[in-house]
């Protein structure tokens, strides 16, 4: 029998779990990672199977409950195959195959459903990837906000990249990038809601980056780390590589790139966009030396337009993200500890 000790956890299942902060990595190590593997383990978006020829396969699998499921800039089905070529392409791999498998809800229009997939197979098309398998399970009316989406994603290792996730050979002084503004996805989902009762023209920044990653690899740029950033937000990612690499990360707040209208509504509802999820923003780390080439590497794609130094890591005796602030203060800036947004991917 196998006992799990929970610690400070909740007794129950709240809706911080599924945040992507501190409440989510507490429930993954304490529950799953003690049930399924090594506490030791980094957790990065793609698994590397160390058994396949030199380290040749990254796997990783998601699931997509976002309410509602048409939003702007996306729905359900391409934020499904875009979370997954994400997840494979930040680990250094070259994503492939994709599966697809789904819980439809008793009385869910089939029309709905054929635009749901027709637009993942337009998305897996655009980035090169193929649907290969996948499943199809209906459940009562009411027991299911009508399409839920699971997938799994297989990627390969073409220039050993196999060790991109582990930031192993991070440096004080090595420069952090991001390629664009963040929070759009969060606040297109927040905005497509009825609760809230405003309208916002900002659309979801749901986009695959294989292409505009694989821009930076092909022109031998050294990516000393990679990750997707997703829930939690930009201060999420940060403070999980911190903890990675046990180095401090300091940010100039001002270079990090936010929309003013965004910005405008984060002050309305109280919102930091540093904690808001986006769905095509990688950050990456380089050395000093290759940032600027980096910058203009990323600035020739479309998805890469606003792309910014935003950082560095610094030495520092107790890990922490710090942000310096526009009118030249310091912040601690802490992992997502509640939940901002529930259902957002």
């Amino acid at each position: 029998m196998l006992i799990i000790n929970t610690g400070s956890m909740n007794k129950f299942i709240t809706l911080n779990h599924g945040s992507g902060g501190r409440a989510s990595q507490d429930l993954i190590r304490n529950v799953f990672i003690k049930a399924f593997g090594n506490m030791d383990s980094i957790l990065t978006d793609s698994a590397v199977l160390k058994n396949a020829p030199k380290d040749k396969l990254a796997l990783t699998t998601d699931s997509f409950v976002v309410e509602p499921l048409f939003f702007p800039g996306g729905d359900i089905g391409k934020l499904a195959v875009c979370g997954t070529v994400n997840d494979i392409v930040v680990s250094g791999a070259v994503p492939k195959y994709i599966t697809a498998s789904f819980i439809l809800e008793e009385g869910y229009p089939i029309k709905d459903l054929q635009d749901i997939v027709k637009s993942m197979a337009w998305q897996a098309k655009q980035a090169n990837v193929s649907i290969v398998a996948g499943d199809t399970k209906v459940v009562q009316k009411g027991k299911c906000d009508g399409v839920f989406i699971n997938t799994a994603g297989i990627g390969f290792f073409e220039n050993g990249n196999s060790g991109i996730s582990t930031g192993g050979s991070i440096k004080v002084g090595d420069k952090i990038i991001i390629n664009g503004f963040i929070g759009d996805h969060s606040i297109a989902i927040l905005g497509a809601r009825n609760e809230l009762e405003f309208e916002t023209n900002v659309k979801s920044d749901c986009a695959c980056l294989n292409e505009l990653i694989q821009d930076i690899l092909k022109e031998g740029i050294q990516i000393k780390f990679m990750r997707d950033v997703t829930r939690g937000g930009l201060a999420t990612v940060l403070n999980e590589l911190v903890e990675i690499i046990q180095k401090g990360v300091e940010i100039e707040e001002n270079e990090v790139p936010v929309r003013d209208s965004v910005k405008g509504l984060c002050e309305i509802l109280g919102f930091d966009p540093l904690y808001l999820a986006n769905e095509g923003k990688v950050l990456m780390l380089v050395s000093s030396e290759e940032a600027n080439k980096a910058i203009e590497i990323l600035k020739k794609n479309s998805l890469g337009i606003n792309s910014s130094i935003i950082g560095e890591v610094v030495e520092d005796q107790k890990p922490k993200v710090v942000g310096k602030t526009k009118i030249g203060g310091k912040r601690i800036i802490n992992m997502l500890q509640g939940e901002q947004l529930p259902r957002i991917c």
